[in-house]
């Protein structure tokens, strides 16, 4: 089979299968009542510790209306916790909460574990080009535009 190397073709091919990998690997997660958008809310909290509601709503890119809607869910299930912001009176912080935090790491693992059984199905080779690979998009994911 003959590929095409331009950065164009790749980019198309790349983002494809990225899309596809990334679709199975949400339905690997536990089934929960959790939609998408809160588990992104939840994962962007876990991983920043702590953030007002207006950073959170920059980080997962929607309005201030919408994460407040989202965020009342999570409240409402004992995942999210506000605190009283250290400096400003008129904010609040939002966090995960332990149960929160739990939630996120089930859901990691039941990923980690899918993905495990896929990788062990290949070859040496293929694991040790994927290794390399993993590198090379990490570094892609940290470069500026």
């Amino acid at each position: 089979m003959v590929m095409q190397t331009s950065a164009a073709a790749v980019s198309t091919a790349l983002g494809e299968a990225i899309t596809r990998l990334n679709r199975r690997l949400r339905q690997a997660r536990p089934v929960d009542e959790l939609t998408q958008n809160q588990i992104s809310v939840l994962t962007s909290l876990e991983l920043a510790g702590a953030l007002t509601p207006r950073e959170l709503a920059d980080a997962e890119r929607v309005q201030p209306p919408t994460m407040t809607k989202v965020v009342a869910k999570l409240e409402e299930r004992g995942l999210v916790q506000r605190t009283p912001h250290p400096t400003d009176g008129r904010q609040v912080i939002l966090s995960a909460t332990e149960t929160g935090r739990s939630v996120i790491i089930a859901q990691r693992r039941a990923k980690d574990r899918w993905l495990t059984r896929q990788l062990a199905r290949l070859t040496g080779d293929e694991r040790e080009v994927l290794a390399r690979a993993t590198e090379i998009l990490n570094r892609i994911a940290r470069q500026a535009d």
